[in-house]
């Protein structure tokens, strides 16, 4: 069985998707973007947008019972290379050890004014 999880800390967007979905002892978490839960965007400062986005990732961890110490995937994308190091930066902040699996990709993403999104995958056992 699939379960929709939702988090009222964060945006609801009017895009097809679930903040996350559970699966088993798994929590599939869509790609966060820097959007306050007012809805507005953050623009500008890069540190600003990556710090909203992780804090949205966590905020949905959390609605599924769990924190960012519970994520064993990460899937970033950056819209360049130049934004790799600043973006490792605060990420470290974010994960410790171990630290998720981890790709990440270049790509344009679908407002042009964001420069970063993250999605995750968490192990979530279910307590019985």
């Amino acid at each position: 069985m699939i379960e929709k999880i939702h988090s009222d800390e964060i945006a609801s967007l009017p895009v097809p998707l679930s903040h996350a979905t559970r699966a088993g002892d798994y929590v599939f978490i869509s790609g966060q973007v820097a959007i306050r839960p007012d809805g507005s965007t953050v623009t500008g400062d890069f540190d600003a947008e990556v710090r909203t986005v992780l804090d949205n990732l966590r905020a949905v961890c959390r609605a599924a019972g769990g924190d960012l110490g519970d994520v064993c995937k990460v899937n970033a994308f950056l819209l360049d290379a130049t934004l790799f190091t600043p973006f490792n930066a605060i990420y470290r902040e974010y994960f410790g050890e171990p630290l998720p699996a981890r790709s990440t990709v270049l790509a344009a993403l679908a407002n042009p004014d964001l420069r970063v999104e993250v999605e995750a995958i968490a192990y979530l056992p279910r307590r019985t």
